[in-house]
């Protein structure tokens, strides 16, 4: 048999007044269907699991949100939209939910895929990061000053990044020429670019 928290009751006693009875509403559909369910709190929202995390629920100040943990393989292409969390966008009645029998299916699938232990879809690699483009004349200007050349090569990339775009983005050549001398100056110093405004 599953449990239910006290800890949902007092969330959704909290939740604004459109909320609860969209939040009731998931709550008995997740226990209907799945009558072993146990419920607890993550990331201070409701989360119902079974042989691991099944689906979740939250409500904020203009709509609600549910979803499932495996929402790919559980609602497949049938998701409305990713302007809120879950696979059910921005929910602001019992209207926006699916029918009963449709989300109780659901549900059933989740814990279905649980019960066989299927794993969640890994998560796509973020695309690896490229490295900064430093122009010629910049790279040309830093080695005549080995000083200059050693801050910045001990720089982080976003620092590193702040003198590239500054000298770039000049939109003249007598403007870039000035800003690569005073770069190189600073640079010498061990200065970064927004040096003047790092506190002492």
């Amino acid at each position: 048999m599953g449990s239910r928290d006290p800890r949902i009751d007092q969330y959704m006693a909290k939740a604004p007044e459109f909320a609860r009875p969209i939040l009731a509403h998931l709550r008995e559909v997740v226990h209907g269907a799945c009558p072993e369910v146990e419920e607890t709190m993550k990331w201070s929202t409701p989360h119902f699991t079974h042989k691991g995390p099944l689906c979740h629920m939250a409500a904020f100040k203009q709509h609600c949100a549910f979803g499932f943990w495996k929402g790919s393989l559980v609602v497949g292409d049938n998701q409305a939209g990713d302007d809120a969390m879950g696979q059910f966008g921005r929910l602001t009645s019992l209207a926006d939910l699916p029918p009963d029998d449709v989300l109780a299916g659901y549900v059933r699938e989740a814990k279905r895929l649980n019960d066989e232990g299927v794993k969640a879809p890994a998560r796509a690699k973020p695309a690896e990061k490229q490295e900064l483009a430093v122009p010629d004349d910049l790279s040309a200007a830093l080695q005549g000053n080995p000083a200059a050349l050693a801050t910045f090569e001990r720089f982080s990339p976003s620092k590193r990044k702040e003198y590239v775009e500054w000298i770039t983005e000049a939109k003249s050549a007598a403007t870039r020429t000035k800003r690569l001398d005073t770069a190189v100056e600073w640079l010498a110093e061990g200065k970064a670019r927004h040096w003047k405004y790092e506190k002492c």
